[in-house]
């Protein structure tokens, strides 16, 4: 924690330092731009000059205007860039700012468009460029040029300024055949007129609706599904809705030039409408407008209007007036059904209660529980639960408690915490049973919320809630209902947290001796703190070793089927461990701590290992602190322990993708499962995420020479010949015998002599020179003689300069091989 203290407070230092420098550096590069002087700079041949005339160093001799010529303007390119790249970041706080960093962009882009993009001299991007000015015009109070104004982003905001929606309207419609727009800008925009909307402008709802139309038959053409909004805007569909949502569709798509698919989405689209209105005069206004007709063939047609018809056979288009709906007086049963309806969408506790006050009034034969399928109570809770004997106190815990762990585990942890604290407060005056099975339920939403909240980034939890945790465990109520997906919760958060002290010396002997988990927990802490450690100190890896062992072995009379073969189908879980082999793997998708994970991938690979009929084993951090044997090997569930190692190393990397022992073992179990490429895939990666992608070397502990080895022979079975024979030089003693073999083959899948500049080992390549001469490969021949013609070869060099021309040649081949297997 000091160090990584030290380097915070380093790069704060640095970023001080640079923020006081940066007023000063502008004004450098200010006064860069009065510079209209070509600049030069000095080549190898105009320094040999200014060594050969040292008295005319200043003077005008050759030497001060024939070295690299920069014009003057493609120096002002690009410092008007980056001087508007700063102005634009400083616009933030200073809007006024952005006139300036407009004038520096628009500046740049009349300087590239006179000079050409193509120079050596200046490096700007193009695209980034065109966007800054266009957020420029659009951020900018004055008039944009004529460019800019064309774009449909500043129109929009020209008009969204001006109030011009009539032609703003008009944009998002063009831009349904373009598709210009993003649609994330699109729905931006739409929410901006709500909002304008709702604050008053009732003039806007007719133009929210456009806009809303637009996006939708935008969204209905790119495949996406209609938002909410459309649906709420066409709750009372009217005569001008309809046409102008007519009007938009038939813009949107050019039937000449569209797709049958873009043609069957925007068929489906009114089809549907239509199924959805019940007016129809309405649906008769779609059916008959000339799009439609296009659209659907006459089959489909006759389809539709069946389907309408045995949808409304009552429907009498008489003009006589019909009572409303909402005219009709509501009996009892729809009143119970609405209220019913609000209790279920409801996640208010207030609100809840009076509800159900409310529906006991109306009728007292109704257990409220039960309206929800949804509403699901643990066991262990629901007999207390439902012990109560008012009928609207149970009621009214049950379904707290039934929505508090539902919002718990669809992580809306805010209403949750509100409606167990209802709940809690409404069982205190009645139930201390109850009481302390909320207080258990509210330690856990605790636990989920800082580890979805500031857990993430590695803040510690408060240390009220370690210490709660703590009692918990300690708990000893007598007749309290527990979850043990509780007891889970609090070890692996223990675990998570480093509290490996708490957990190896001072948790009390009869919970270790109760508590699978916490015995599980204990073992982990005490192995993890031991690492490394001398021989001596690895009881506790024996002890947890035997305990994981146990949960994997089986019982003799369930090990085999009737063929003899062993079968995962039939789920059989050993009674002899102190917990089920499913119930081990679901705690440890519980934790994220990378030693505790290592350590437990290790115990597991180690296992895989020891089985008798292993081929290729499986490498892992700290794998020699675990037995060497097990005294009854048979009852040792191998093939669900390999499918363990598989759902471990998967899990490990969601939680750090960049582990390179951890993506080791996945591309050992790749290998061992004879899948090549992936394996490849993960070797690679394995060394990529610890050199920088190579550019600096790959540790020895991580590229072993069994590593090296299992890569070599991927290639070799994937018929990458001459992969082969470079990957034999990464050796501590180069394999010349299985390169040479390599490069015997003939039908390699590789790019052979391209791969040539990547080999530095000498004898390789004189190898391969007499293979070419021998076979009259004359063009591949001068390849090779080219490669061990490069100086750095040379064997009278230093033995540094030998060293140097290995590593680039490794980091340029490891680079050529991660683009073809990532």
């Amino acid at each position: 924690m000091n160090q990584m203290q030290q380097e915070k407070e380093l790069t704060e230092n640095i970023l001080k330092v640079l923020k006081e420098q940066a007023a000063d550096s502008i004004l450098v590069l200010e006064g860069a731009l009065k510079l209209n002087k070509d600049l030069y700079v000095h080549t190898i041949r105009t320094l040999d000059l200014l060594a050969m005339e040292p008295g005319m160093v200043n003077g005008e001799t050759e030497s001060s205007t024939a070295g690299l010529k920069i014009s003057a303007e493609e120096i002002q390119c690009q410092v008007c860039y980056d001087l508007g790249a700063i102005y634009f970041q400083q616009g933030s706080t200073n809007a006024a700012v952005h006139e300036n960093a407009k004038e520096k962009f628009f500046k740049t882009k009349e300087l590239i468009a006179k000079n050409g993009s193509s120079s050596p001299h200046f490096t700007i991007d193009e695209e980034r460029l065109a966007g800054y000015c266009q957020a420029c015009g659009v951020l900018t109070s004055s008039d944009v040029d004529a460019s800019q104004q064309a774009t449909p982003y500043s129109q929009i905001h020209s008009c969204m300024k001006s109030g011009n929606y009539q032609d703003l309207v008009k944009i998002f419609l063009e831009d349904n055949l373009t598709l210009s727009l993003p649609v994330q800008f699109r729905q931006s925009v739409l929410r901006e007129l709500f909002q304008k909307a709702q604050q008053g402008n009732d003039a806007l709802d007719e133009v929210c609706f456009k806009v809303c139309v637009c996006n939708t038959v935008c969204d209905v053409l790119q495949g996406r599904t209609i938002d909410i909004q459309f649906c709420q805007l066409f709750l009372k569909p009217s005569k001008e809705k309809i046409d102008f949502l007519l009007e938009v569709c038939s813009r949107s798509i050019n039937l000449e030039n569209a797709s049958e698919a873009l043609k069957r989405k925007m068929a489906a689209f009114l089809k549907n409408l239509c199924l959805g209105l019940e007016d129809l005069q309405l649906v008769f206004m779609i059916s008959s407008h000339e799009l439609f007709i296009k659209l659907l063939k006459d089959d489909e047609r006759k389809l539709l209007i069946d389907q309408m018809r045995k949808r409304s056979p009552r429907i009498n288009l008489c003009t006589k007036p019909v009572t409303s709906f909402y005219d009709i007086p509501a009996s009892a049963s729809v009143n119970i059904g609405q209220l019913e309806h609000q209790l279920i969408l409801s996640v208010d506790p207030w609100r809840i209660r009076q509800i159900l006050i409310e529906l006991h009034g109306m009728t007292s034969e109704r257990q409220f529980w039960t309206i929800s399928n949804k509403w699901e109570v643990p066991n262990v809770y629901g007999n207390v639960i439902l012990g109560i004997k008012d009928n609207l106190t149970r009621d009214l815990v049950y379904i707290l408690m039934a929505k508090g762990l539902h919002c718990c585990a669809i992580k809306d942890f805010v209403h949750a915490k509100q409606l167990f604290a209802a709940c809690l407060e409404l069982v205190t005056e009645f139930s201390p049973k109850l009481r302390q099975v909320m207080l258990n339920e509210m330690l856990l939403l605790d636990i989920y919320t800082h580890e979805a909240g500031a857990g993430v980034s590695g803040e510690r939890p408060p240390s009220d809630l370690i210490s709660r945790v703590r009692g918990y465990l300690e708990m000893r109520v007598p007749d309290i209902p527990l979850r043990q997906v509780i007891a889970e919760e609090c070890v692996a958060f223990l675990l998570n947290w480093r509290e490996n002290e708490y957990l190896t010396m001072q948790v009390p002997l009869p919970l270790v001796q109760t508590n699978p988990y916490v015995k599980l927990g204990q073992l982990l802490a005490a192995t993890c703190k031991e690492l490394p450690g001398p021989k001596e100190s690895r009881r506790t890896a024996k002890d947890l070793w035997e305990v994981v062992v146990q949960i994997c072995s089986v019982s003799n009379q369930h090990k085999r089927g009737n063929d003899g073969r062993v079968s995962l189908i039939k789920h059989r879980e050993s009674t002899l461990g102190i917990m089920y082999r499913s119930e081990l793997l679901s705690f440890i998708k519980k934790l994220r701590e990378p030693l505790v994970l290592t350590t437990i991938l290790s115990l597991f690979v180690k296992l895989h290992n020891v089985r008798e009929d292993i081929v290729n084993d499986i490498a892992a951090e700290h794998i020699s602190i675990w037995p060497s044997s097990i005294p009854n090997l048979q009852s040792v569930d191998f093939e669900a322990v390999a499918v363990t190692v598989k759902e471990l190393v998967s899990y490990a990397l969601t939680i750090n993708a960049n582990n390179h022992f951890w993506l080791i073992i996945q591309a050992d179990i790749y290998f061992a499962t004879n899948q090549y490429s992936a394996a490849l895939h993960y070797y690679l990666q394995a060394g990529a995420v610890c050199s920088d992608f190579f550019n600096k070397m790959v540790p020895p502990d991580v590229y072993t020479d069994q590593v090296i080895k299992r890569m070599i022979k991927c290639c070799s079975l994937l018929n990458c010949h001459t992969q082969v024979a470079i990957l034999c030089q990464f050796l501590r003693e180069v394999d010349y015998k299985t390169a040479f073999k390599a490069l015997q083959e003939q039908n390699s899948h590789d790019a052979m002599d391209s791969y040539y500049e990547y080999i530095w080992d000498v004898t390789i390549l004189e190898y391969l020179t007499y293979l070419h001469h021998k076979r009259g490969e004359t063009d591949k021949r001068q390849i090779a003689i080219k490669a061990i013609g490069q100086t750095e070869l040379n064997a009278s060099n230093p033995e540094e300069v030998l060293q140097l021309a290995a590593q680039r040649r490794k980091k340029k081949f490891l680079q050529a091989m991660a683009k073809l297997y990532f």
